[in-house]
């Protein structure tokens, strides 16, 4: 017997959640790296590995989940000798991921609720 495989050219798509969940494990990573591994990136601003990897995390965090204003600030505290030390891509992550539930969850509330058992009739 032969076995077949299928190739499609279509994208895989990932739900909402699971874009989230991986733009946190990005976000944690990178903020760890720049952490533990301290001495590669002591120089902050002046440091072209550091600005390397957060061009490369904010490019692929906006990939991921789209424009978030949180990525900004997070962006420019990542310049600043130091203050690179706070975690602020999980931070971003975690406001984005906030709102995103923010906004999802009214959504969800306003579809149309019917009642579990039927309303008794008088008779």
């Amino acid at each position: 017997m032969k076995a077949t495989s299928v190739v499609t050219d279509e994208p895989i798509r990932l739900s909402p959640r699971s874009r989230f969940q991986a733009a946190m494990i990005l976000a944690m990573a990178a903020d760890a790296l720049q952490i533990f591994v301290f001495p590669l990136f002591a120089e902050g601003a002046l440091s072209p590995a550091d600005d390397a990897l957060d061009i490369a995390v904010a490019a692929v965090l906006v990939h991921l989940l789209g424009w978030h204003w949180e990525f900004l600030p997070a962006f420019a505290a990542e310049l600043v000798p130091g203050v690179d030390l706070v975690p602020f891509w999980t931070l971003a992550v975690i406001s984005a991921y906030r709102k995103w539930k923010q906004i999802t969850i009214p959504v969800e509330e306003t579809r149309e609720q019917r009642p579990a058992l039927p309303k008794p009739h008088n008779s």
